[in-house]
């Protein structure tokens, strides 16, 4: 998506660019780690996040500045995300490797994607049991997912979760619950056999 595109539509272009563009750049790692937690797949969740954008930056005005922008941006990816899979009913999510690079235009600051091999918490995580943690997590409900992503991964309160997800805190408490007991569940065959290893080995 090209910036002249994005400034169309705008009075104050200039202006308005720049105040977009340095709240995006101050969360762009965190947006697109969601958007991956959300599709499981490099190239979803980079066109999710830039269809995000895009609609955020189309929305701008309607942002109260002060309030917590990555809040309201997760918002707008979630929802993009859930009407996304409700017309694919794409099941099971491909998976790739957290460390392949990313193609990415310079000119585009909305795909300029961090690549993940520079953070230290996605190397530490990228084994064997983050892929099988992928995969569990490509396997909840969407609801549970993005629950459980918010709340274990991106560190949100049940308040910011629900008004994220459009629900009740009662609901959030729930899909996390469930999410997270979805997961134990799915994991359990995997942390055994590595029990097992390490009892071998040990």
């Amino acid at each position: 998506m090209e910036r002249a595109d994005l400034l169309a539509s705008s009075s104050k272009p200039t202006e308005k660019w720049s105040q977009f563009e340095e709240l995006v750049l101050a969360h762009q790692r965190a947006f697109y780690h969601f958007a991956l937690r959300l599709t499981g797949n490099e190239e979803e969740a980079e066109d999710l996040l830039q269809e995000a954008l895009l609609r955020a930056f189309r929305s701008f005005e309607r942002f109260t500045p002060g309030t917590a922008f990555d809040r309201w941006v997760y918002r707008i990816i979630y929802h993009l995300f859930v009407d996304g899979y409700r017309h694919r009913r794409r099941s099971p999510i491909s998976l790739t490797s957290l460390d392949e690079p990313i193609q990415n235009e310079e000119n585009e600051m909305l795909r300029e994607v961090p690549d993940a091999r520079d953070d230290p918490e996605e190397v530490a995580l990228n084994g064997e049991f983050y892929k099988e943690l992928k995969r569990a997590l490509s396997a909840l409900p969407p609801e549970f997912r993005t629950a459980v992503v918010l709340c274990d991964v991106q560190g949100l309160s049940y308040e910011e979760i629900a008004q994220i997800m459009n629900c009740s805190i009662g609901t959030v408490r729930s899909r996390i619950h469930r999410g997270r007991r979805q997961l134990r569940e799915r994991l359990a065959p995997y942390l055994a056999g590595a029990r097992k290893e390490v009892g071998r080995t040990g």
